[in-house]
């Protein structure tokens, strides 16, 4: 059984995903033990305990400096033995430390097709943005492992979503979430919940008759 951790800074959308899918059986031999969040207000940590999921924060503003939050974070996180760390909206850079001792453990989602629309500065609705700024006509989304870069780690899965010509930032970002975010990420975990997915010489490999 996988032992997930799920780190969130806001609603928690994908975080409710997971959740589903792991009760409709769409995510096998994995669990979540403990979803932590940097902000105590997050309305994450609700859907966590309403499905009695632990659920807690550590601020950096709780710390006199950012080594001392690090070090806390990672051995809050240790203190659990959880197998692969899911980012699901978790708006905090994770020192370096954390990604060694965790390498290829933990995935992101980001809300677009990397490479396209992302590193440092985008996120969130920015990404969405830029992706109508620029006036592509398919996006998506992305799960991927995470490295030292920022949305440079080897990718796991990717979903593409038209982009309709009178979207907003919000419409769009909502169309990503429902059709990609939302299905992508939970297909990832429990591709790795059962041991069907491997990292060769940076780049992903997916076994699917594991």
């Amino acid at each position: 059984m996988l032992k997930l951790a799920v780190l969130v800074s806001g609603g928690g959308t994908n975080l409710q995903a997971i959740i589903d899918a792991i009760s409709a059986g769409k995510i096998t031999n994995a669990c979540i033990s403990v979803v932590i969040s940097n902000n105590a207000n997050a309305y994450a940590l609700e859907r966590a305990r309403a499905h009695g999921i632990e659920a807690l924060c550590i601020s950096p503003k709780d710390f006199e400096s950012r080594e001392a939050f690090n070090q806390a974070f990672l051995d809050k996180l240790n203190s659990y033995n959880v197998d692969l760390v899911v980012l699901a909206g978790f708006l905090v850079v994770l020192p370096e430390m954390m990604i060694k001792e965790y390498t290829n453990r933990i995935v992101n989602i980001h809300p677009s097709l990397i490479p396209s629309f992302c590193g440092t500065g985008y996120y969130g609705l920015k990404v969405h943005e830029g992706v109508l700024s620029r006036g592509v006509k398919v996006t998506g989304a992305t799960v991927h492992f995470v490295d030292e870069g920022t949305d440079t780690g080897p990718i796991i899965l990717q979903k593409a979503v038209e982009v309709e010509q009178d979207d907003t930032p919000e419409i769009l970002q909502r169309r990503v979430m429902e059709q990609a975010e939302w299905i992508i990420m939970p297909k990832a975990i429990d591709l790795i919940a059962n041991g069907k997915v491997s990292v060769v010489d940076g780049r992903v490999r997916i076994d699917e008759n594991k």
